[in-house]
């Protein structure tokens, strides 16, 4: 057999060396066995050679494990379908009167799981005293702006100040129904909620009677109606579609007039800064949670 110049030779088969070395043949040459032995003095056929003494013996083989969970484990329960981390997602009904606690003193509404809806005309300060009053609350609290919500839209946003049209009462439909959703929830959860949107006292599309049918009867309604002058004011520092014509806001505040005499608790901020305005709805929402207003 011939190698090539500069290969090393293999080396020389030995006696106990090379691949097979300690191996019977038969593993690695299947087939009718050949005469003579194969291990250096035991003959071919003998009895396995049992260990020296004090040699410890090889363990029983072992079975595959059993599969699925032990008889006796108790059953794992399903995951719940409604389940968001821990806390459970309520059933989405609506949202009772709030509980007054047991107590002799007037019930604290800063403490109070509470839903608030702030109706008031644009520029008004619906949304900064909305926002005020759930940053300075003692118990979760959270603010849900329907013209926020309105405005998730953005290719094919029906903007009322373009027309009061089909399209526009649709979306507005959808984001209170989105509202009173979210409300819902927050309060299941113990979390207050103060809602805030332009209400009309005789427009029933825009009117009380859906944000009751989404929120519940626990909703407590307060209008903000300061003098048009302000309002006027507050509306000329605005900007983009949340800002009106003179025209639009004075015919709103007119028309949001129609509050007076409702029954519904009204404040008239034309004199009062935001934090004042949030500590005098902390004193109507105190009387409303001890006598809820009818509507």
């Amino acid at each position: 057999m011939q190698h090539a110049v500069g290969s090393p030779l293999p080396p020389p088969h030995q006696p106990g060396h090379g691949p097979a070395a300690g191996r019977p043949p038969a593993a690695h040459h299947p087939g009718p066995q050949h005469p003579g032995p194969q291990y250096p003095g035991v003959p071919q056929g003998s009895a396995p050679v049992p260990p020296p003494p004090g040699y410890p013996s090889a363990p029983p083989p072992q079975g595959p494990p059993p599969q699925g969970p032990h008889p006796s484990a108790p059953p794992v329960p399903p995951p719940a379908p409604d389940a968001t981390g821990h806390v459970r997602l309520p059933p989405g009904g609506p949202v009772g009167m709030p509980g007054v606690p047991p107590a002799r003193t007037a019930p604290d509404p800063t403490t109070t799981t509470l839903a608030v809806l702030l109706i008031g005309p644009a520029g008004a300060g619906k949304t900064s005293v909305a926002k005020y009053w759930a940053d300075h609350r003692r118990v979760p609290t959270a603010h849900i702006s329907l013209d926020d919500v309105r405005e998730w839209v953005r290719s094919g946003f029906a903007d009322p100040q373009s027309g009061w049209n089909d399209n526009s009462e649709a979306q507005y439909r959808l984001a209170r129904r989105t509202c009173g959703f979210a409300a819902r929830n927050f309060l299941a959860n113990g979390i207050s909620c103060i809602l805030d949107d332009a209400v009309f006292p005789d427009r029933p599309v825009v009117g009380l009677g859906g944000w009751k049918r989404h929120v519940g009867p626990g909703l407590l309604p307060v209008v903000l109606l300061p003098g048009l002058d302000v309002v006027l004011e507050r509306n000329a520092e605005r900007t983009g579609n949340r800002r009106l014509t003179d025209e639009e806001v004075a015919r709103i505040h007119g028309r949001m007039a129609g509050w007076y005499g409702s029954g519904l608790p009204i404040i008239d901020n034309s004199a009062l800064d935001i934090p004042s305005t949030a500590r005098l709805l902390d004193e109507i929402l105190t009387r409303a949670i001890t006598s809820p207003p009818k509507w």
